[in-house]
């Protein structure tokens, strides 16, 4: 029987932060833990990562990297209306999950309140990329205010990933899903 390789220390201190920060808050999680829970010694932390806030700059870099492979496979192949829909399906099944807590950008940016903190820059970045994706699908599809659009659904976005850790997840999925029909109605032939 072969057993996986071991996790690069590096690698165990992003997972163990990943799974932390999202559960419990990021100033709710000491270093101290997470050395302890990854199995590594400080000396290794401060190796992989000179401070706390360029952790939490990792986690949510590769936070951002997996909602955009996963909007990127959403969309590849798809006409833009259904590809508009299948990118909000994306992210609104995502708030169906095990441990569902919300948004981590939406959790993070009310941590660092500093707009000017290099975390926020990491949030910003996604959320402008977020708001850049859609805005294209929106031109796409022949919307008329593509950027009206496209603020139109990171708000649907983030008021849905609010909601979804606060009431029914279930129907605030489907409450997305309509909504993203009555933004982009479907065209009379």
């Amino acid at each position: 029987m072969t057993t996986a390789p071991e996790l690069h220390p590096k690698d165990r201190l992003l997972n163990t932060a990943s799974r932390l920060f999202y559960a419990e808050g990021i100033h709710a999680v000491g270093i101290e833990r997470l050395v302890t829970e990854a199995q590594v010694t400080r000396a290794t932390f401060y190796r992989h990562y000179p401070s706390k806030d360029d952790l939490v700059s990792a986690y949510l870099t590769a936070t951002a990297t997996g909602i955009r492979d996963a909007v990127a496979r959403a969309r590849e192949g798809k006409a833009p209306r259904e590809a508009i829909r299948a990118v909000m399906a994306v992210l609104g099944d995502s708030t169906l999950e095990d441990g569902f807590r919300g948004c981590q950008f939406l959790n993070a940016a009310a941590e660092y309140p500093d707009r000017d903190h290099p975390v926020r820059a990491v949030i910003d970045d996604q959320r402008s990329w977020l708001f850049g994706v859609l805005r294209d699908l929106s031109a796409d599809m022949g919307h008329p205010d593509p950027d009206h659009a496209a603020r139109v659904l990171v708000l649907l976005h983030d008021g849905a990933f609010q909601a979804a850790e606060l009431d029914n997840a279930k129907a605030v999925r489907e409450t997305l899903r309509r909504a993203v029909d009555e933004v982009f109605p479907a065209q009379d032939a």
